[in-house]
């Protein structure tokens, strides 16, 4: 790192402090950049460099993770109350506020799932255990896990007023068949699936990478149409809630290295090894005159 780059990177760290130790007061684009010195556009240009967003969307993240605190820790408190302790005018701010950022209205949020009935089943794969959970509409979630009830703690997390049922579905059997080392045809596999834009889009794009390959960090962001946002991409990618049928374990840093894994690196290099030489066998099968029709 060069002595500028170090000099941007105690500026960009310096903002991040201050906007989360004044998040309350709703600080705007020229009070962060005189905190740290700089002009309001040059602060734009290098906060969303380095920190893959723009300040004002950092404020909000910042913002909605502390009502969400607020709403998850003290039920009894209104809406109304919390959008005060979060610093913003109004109810209507933190219903934007969610809708936009969590995909959810605060009150969806508060109910943490309340209503929803999800089924839920444990397995085994080539990779480990497996918790797979679903609603009539489809895959919610997967996860690798140590045990059983480890798995179902992070579920119960997830979904903590969900009522959970355990019972295996059509969506689970289906979601399994990929887990299969024989090649043939794979079921189309329908996901329900919570999450803000950004994150879906991520998701979605991730859906396009082929099994067998790989993309960088900066591929997806470019992909998405937001080709300086490379962290903010990896943010997403950490929090899919589906293993391996949402192949976050296909992308790598720019320099090659396999980079981090929800579910550990060395599973994450047993998924892609095994998947290399599953997709191999399948080219040779093509040569061959085989052929397969693989939906995902």
């Amino acid at each position: 790192m060069s002595e500028q780059e170090s000099i941007d990177y105690m500026r960009i760290t310096k903002a991040i402090d201050y906007i989360r130790q004044n998040f309350k007061e709703q600080p705007d684009l020229d009070q962060v950049a005189e905190s740290v010195h700089l002009s309001p556009s040059h602060f734009q240009r290098m906060f969303t460099d380095w920190a893959g967003t723009s300040p004002k969307k950092f404020l909000q993240y910042i913002s909605l993770e502390h009502a969400k605190k607020v709403l998850r820790e003290y039920p009894q408190t209104t809406l109304f109350d919390t959008a005060l302790h979060t610093g913003l005018s109004s109810t209507s701010r933190l219903h934007d506020l969610f809708i936009k950022i969590e995909g959810m209205t605060p009150a969806e949020y508060k109910a943490g799932g309340r209503n929803l009935k999800i089924q839920y089943s444990f397995a085994d794969s080539p990779f480990g255990k497996l918790i797979l959970a679903s609603t009539d509409k489809g895959i919610c979630h997967i996860a690798f896990m140590e045990n059983n009830i480890a798995g179902l703690e992070d579920l119960k997390d997830r979904f903590p007023n969900a009522n959970l049922e355990e019972k295996t579905d059509e969506f689970q059997q289906q979601a399994l068949v990929f887990f299969n080392q024989e090649t043939g045809h794979m079921p189309s596999i329908k996901l329900h699936l919570k999450g803000t834009s950004f994150q879906i889009k991520v998701w979605e794009s991730l859906l396009k990478i082929p099994s067998g390959k790989m993309a960088t960090y900066g591929t997806i962001a470019s992909q998405i149409g937001s080709p300086g946002a490379s962290r903010a991409v990896g943010t997403a990618i950490g929090s899919n809630p589906v293993a391996f049928l949402i192949p976050c374990h296909r992308v790598i840093q720019a320099s090659g290295a396999l980079g981090g894994y929800m579910w550990g690196g060395t599973r994450k290099a047993a998924i892609l090894g095994w998947e290399g030489v599953r997709a191999e066998k399948e080219l040779i099968s093509r040569e061959n005159g085989e052929t397969f029709n693989i939906a995902v």
